[in-house]
């Protein structure tokens, strides 16, 4: 029989957790999270390619865990532990992105063009490409550019369901008054998951999004005008998503060592500037080796010139970088995390460059796999933070990163196979995902000079609105807003800003764990109902 050797007293403590060093390839860990991550990953799947959605993989894992943790055998009392309950929740969602947000977004794109024959490498791309963006962050996470300490709002609602079920109480109380109202409000379309993570997160950066949402999605309503018809949403992403990343460029180049050291004494950063420097120039490295990787696999590079050819792989390898920078920093500050909008800039510049429409797809598809589980790593690794701590037990945040990151690469892995496995007869059903259409789409269109010039003019607003920002991505988050068609979304927002600056800390603490409830709330309706809506 499997059995997890329970290296903590109780329930799985903080005091415990502190000073056990519990391993995430654990038998009965890998054992149940296995089970759990193909489930997640095949059940994903099917969600994105039928009803259009990604699901919340991460607060079904963490019931899933809690539930287990229940089961009255000796075999399965070791997962009372938080830290190994984090583990599971990891592993599960994890698999869930990778085979829907990375993988099969990718393939898709190959699919819908009728490039059939490419998917299964794609596929093996996307592995690549997603194993090194869940390996990056796991470099890069608690520096000066993705601190522990900042919001990763959807890791703090699945933190908060965790330790509501260990201790019980007040706590779960609000946690369940919180997962009621949020399955009923989702139920009758009111945007819960929004109003909880305006709760949790930065006012500023999430005040950005909801503005720009409002203004798409009632721009043509209001004034005649289809906003979303135009390239002027990309044009500002590109001017807004160049400054953020000149300002994180800077932020860790100008640093000198004193007030490096000056910066590691007040924030304990437990990665330093220098590390971060490292890991980002080897993450440019890894996705040239990753790009000439997918490229040779494809085919792609034989349709080109040489000149082309190294273009397409150090566009592609930067491109994956900035992705995961942008993608990451706007989910630290917000809970939302722009992929979609992000790699649709990529693609117009790719067009731009003049590459064939099939090596844009290819491009494409594989800065899509680097975004998603990026973000996805860093909301679970803030879980884990707060789980074990909150960082004051150095050595043991430390250890238990690396091991979460280590299963999180595994249920990447798992996802990806089970798109390997799966993704023909998936596609060949019509279950094709709205956005790898909308990027098969647009890699087939031609470069004109009023694209150009389109891009080039709302590009200025755009890096003027990140400048004026500051670090808080509010011009990559704004430009997000712009891109995305869903105004109920920023009405819930916008409502939830002004009651926290009117009722200030009365509202935020009477929320206090109701907004983790909201979040998972919403996340439970929005998968059952999709997974009804997939046998309808």
């Amino acid at each position: 029989m499997l059995q997890v050797t329970d290296l903590t007293e109780g329930s799985g403590s903080s005091m415990g957790n502190k000073t056990a060093k519990i391993k995430a390839f654990e038998p009965a860990t890998v054992f149940i999270g296995t089970i759990l991550a193909v489930l997640s990953a095949i059940v994903c799947m099917q969600i994105l390619g039928k009803v259009g959605v990604s699901a919340n993989t991460s607060i079904l894992g963490a019931i899933f865990a809690m539930l287990v943790s229940r089961i009255p055998t000796a075999s399965m009392k070791g997962f009372r532990n938080l830290e190994r309950q984090n583990y599971i929740q990891t592993i599960s969602s994890g698999a869930g992105f990778a085979a829907s947000n990375c993988g099969l977004t990718a393939v898709a794109i190959l699919f819908v063009l009728g490039e059939t024959k490419a998917i299964l490498p794609m596929a093996l791309g996307c592995l690549f490409g997603t194993a090194a963006s869940i390996f990056v962050v796991g470099k890069l996470y608690d520096s000066s550019i993705f601190p522990a300490e900042e919001s990763w709002a959807p890791g703090i609602a699945t933190a908060e369901v965790l330790e509501a079920g260990d201790e019980g109480g007040s706590k779960a109380k609000r946690i369940i008054e919180g997962i009621v109202v949020g399955a009923v409000g989702s139920h009758f379309k009111i945007p819960v998951a929004a109003i909880g993570i305006t709760f949790i997160t930065s006012i500023a950066s999430i005040t950005a999004l909801g503005i720009a949402l409002i203004i798409r999605g009632y721009c043509g309503q209001v004034t005649g005008f289809d906003l979303g018809g135009t390239y002027i949403p990309q044009g500002f992403m590109i001017g807004a998503g160049a400054i953020a990343l000149i300002q994180s460029i800077i932020s860790i180049v100008k640093s000198s060592r004193k007030n490096h050291e000056e910066t590691e004494k007040n924030h304990n950063y437990t990665v330093t500037d220098e590390q971060a420097r490292k890991t980002i120039l080897m993450s440019f490295g890894i996705h040239v080796v990753g790009a000439v990787l997918v490229g040779v696999l494809t085919g792609v590079l034989t349709d080109m010139s040489v000149g082309k050819i190294i273009l397409w792989i150090i566009w592609t390898a930067f491109a994956s970088v900035a992705s995961m920078m942008l993608v990451g920093m706007a989910a630290m500050y917000s809970g939302w995390f722009p992929a979609f909008a992000i790699t649709t800039i990529f693609l117009t510049l790719g067009i731009l460059m003049g590459f064939p429409p099939v090596a844009v797809a290819v491009l494409t598809g594989y800065i899509s796999s680097v975004g998603p589980c990026f973000a996805d790593m860093g909301y679970d690794l803030k879980t884990g933070w707060i789980i074990r701590g909150k960082g004051e037990d150095r050595e043991h945040e430390v250890y238990g990163r690396k091991q979460q990151v280590y299963i999180e690469i595994y249920g990447a892995v798992i996802g990806i196979i089970i798109v390997m496995l799966f993704a023909n007869v998936t596609l060949g059903q019509g279950l094709i995902p709205a956005s790898s259409t909308t990027f098969a789409t647009t890699c087939q269109a031609v470069a004109n000079p009023e694209l150009i010039k389109t891009l080039l003019i709302f590009a200025i607003p755009g890096a003027i609105v990140q400048l004026v920002g500051g670090k808080h991505m509010i011009g990559v988050l704004f430009a997000t807003g712009l891109v995305i068609n869903s105004p109920i979304y920023g009405i819930g927002v916008l409502v939830t800003v002004v009651a926290r600056l009117i009722f200030k800390k009365k509202i935020d603490e009477f929320m206090n764990c109701r907004d983790a409830g909201l979040i998972a709330g919403d996340g439970l309706y929005s998968f059952f109902a999709s997974l009804i809506k997939m046998f309808v």
